[in-house]
């Protein structure tokens, strides 16, 4: 059997939990194959191309993910969508293909018909956004960038003009929401006792559901948890995203079982990762 090569570029890249999440999907499929980091700096990237077309597949992140479209020969639907490609598949001609999409879709709770409040509308908050409204959802956006906010505002109404859709502070609102997503750096490590709302948001709300994968546990969904409310986190997108790409690869299927398994170890290795930096900082 070939072995197939696959790789995740970007740069600057650091540390990824990429390969460790790829090399589990291919043991789970029986697929023989390598999984490996390809650091690219800006002014190199035109020149190393022809090697990524070389590869069965690969995974691009920040700064390339709209920097890679003019060197492809054709978007799926969704990287249309985004202006935005994160995986993409090589052969007779090679693709771009959005993945964070479908990893959102299948971590978050039900977004169709329900009340959300989504805080942050950057680059994955737009596309939370997009989603939630595709489906039908009654959308309030928490953002203190008011050009960002109006921008992505007006971008919702082109695409679905009757859209139901409006801004405000998440610190003036006094309601219930069905789902309240984060989408803003607001937890994240090292800062990790912040809270993107107030306890009185989440005490209303229904299910909370949080971009951020370190700390596995934010303490917006802690105080979640603790208030008896569903919450997910990040690290459910990022496998789930993985698991969309090797559908893309190679025709794989999974077993939901296996993957919620796999996200549970691998926010058992973030964990792991993490307590080891805490450490290293004392």
């Amino acid at each position: 059997m070939t072995k197939q090569n696959y790789t995740l570029t970007g740069y600057p890249l650091g540390h990824s939990m990429s390969p460790w999440i790829h090399e589990r999907l291919f043991k789970l499929s029986g697929k023989q194959a390598e999984y490996t980091l390809t650091e690219i700096p800006p002014e190199e990237l035109k020149a190393k191309i022809p090697e990524l077309r070389k590869l069965n597949g690969f995974n691009i992140t920040i700064p390339y993910k709209t920097e890679i479209i003019p060197f492809l020969d054709k978007l799926d639907a969704s990287a249309e969508l985004y202006h935005s490609v994160n995986c993409v598949a090589n052969g007779q001609i090679s693709i771009g293909y959005n993945t964070d999409c479908d990893g959102f879709i299948r971590s978050v709770p039900a977004l169709a018909d329900k009340k959300i409040l989504l805080t942050g509308c950057g680059g994955v908050g737009r596309m939370m956004a997009i989603e939630a409204v595709i489906r039908k959802a009654d959308l309030t956006i928490s953002e203190p960038n008011q050009e960002k906010a109006s921008a992505l505002i007006q971008e919702i109404q082109n695409i679905r003009p009757d859209a139901r859709v409006r801004l405000a502070p998440a610190d003036t609102l006094d309601e219930a929401f069905d789902l309240i997503m984060n989408a803003s750096p607001v937890g994240m490590f090292p800062k990790v006792d912040c809270c993107p709302v107030s306890d009185n948001l989440i005490q209303k709300c229904s299910a909370v559901f949080d971009v951020i994968y370190n700390p596995t546990e934010t303490l917006f969904m802690k105080k979640a948890r603790e208030a008896g409310k569903t919450a997910v986190g990040g690290s459910a997108m990022l496998v789930w995203q993985a698991v969309r790409a090797h559908e893309i690869w190679y025709n794989s299927r999974f077993q939901r079982e296996d993957i919620e398994n796999l996200i549970s170890e691998m926010e058992q290795e973030i964990n792991r990762l993490f307590s080891i930096k805490k450490e290293n900082r004392i």
